[in-house]
């Protein structure tokens, strides 16, 4: 493995852990549970549905979710020849994971956070990423150690924040964009999950969370609202057998995603494309 620099850079003047990604996307919300990694893995796929290089980095250490979701949760980590660590493929993104290096599946991951941090930078710089056109990062929830290392040391593209209507949500995504307003990082937009609930016999809508939070915030904080995905029992059935929704749902629930990412890639022109 090389020497790895470990000096840290600063939200106004970054690094560039990442010199082989075109654009850095993280994918962040204000708190749990709100469907983020969902998000992030359909945002990848439906990039590289585009014709895009795609990598998806699962920075969500205490909880990573990513390899279930994209079928490759059994895949354990192997190194090249350059003593580099070869990422996992599916679904036409390549994927890295801390859960890729457990040895099973609920092994806990008791680390203090200084060590969660080295060992991301690690993935960012020791891994076989090749040439990417985006690198998402799939990001832990909250605003600490993780968010501001990750926005000291890399240039982030844009920041895409995940919330749910629930007046909770909302407060803590609204503590999440102050958080990249005050370290400079673009912020691509709101996408609000679990937005509604259609009935799948009688087709009645049900605000279950509320209604217009991820709509509110992007008037208030003046960033852009990327859409709504609503309550779906398919989608969670998709997601929990590692088979995204994007790529292997219904037309309907594979524009859900294509649609955010198209207002993201149009939306961020400048700093996106």
């Amino acid at each position: 493995m090389h020497k790895r620099s470990m000096n840290y850079g600063t939200s106004q003047n970054p690094n560039n852990r990442a010199p082989y990604a075109k654009k850095v996307i993280a994918v962040t919300s204000g708190k749990g549970g709100v469907g983020k990694s969902t998000v992030a893995v359909n945002l990848s796929v439906a990039l590289a549905q585009e014709g895009y290089e795609v990598g998806l980095l699962d920075a969500d250490v205490y909880g990573p979710n990513i390899p279930r979701m994209l079928q490759v949760a059994n895949e354990k980590l192997q190194w090249n020849d350059n003593d580099k660590m070869i990422p996992s493929r599916n679904f036409g993104i390549k994927i890295m994971s801390v859960a890729l290096t457990t040895p099973r599946s609920d092994t806990p991951l008791v680390w203090r956070s200084s060590v969660a941090v080295s060992a991301l930078i690690q993935f960012l710089e020791d891994v076989e990423w090749g040439e990417l056109d985006f690198l998402i990062i799939d990001m832990p929830p909250g605003t600490g150690d993780v968010q501001l290392t990750m926005a000291q040391e890399l240039p982030i593209s844009a920041a895409v924040l995940v919330t749910t209507p629930q007046d909770v949500a909302c407060d803590d995504v609204s503590r999440a964009i102050m958080m990249f307003k005050e370290t400079k990082v673009p912020i691509g937009g709101i996408i609000e999950n679990m937005s509604y609930f259609i009935a799948p016999d009688t087709k009645k809508r049900y605000d279950i969370f509320g209604n217009g939070g991820g709509k509110n915030l992007s008037k208030i904080y003046s960033v852009p609202f990327l859409g709504e995905i609503p309550l779906n029992m398919k989608i969670r059935e998709f997601s929990d057998t590692g088979k995204p929704p994007v790529a292997m749902g219904e037309e309907e629930i594979k524009n859900y995603y294509k649609k955010i990412v198209g207002k993201l890639l149009e939306g961020s022109s400048d700093s996106i494309v």
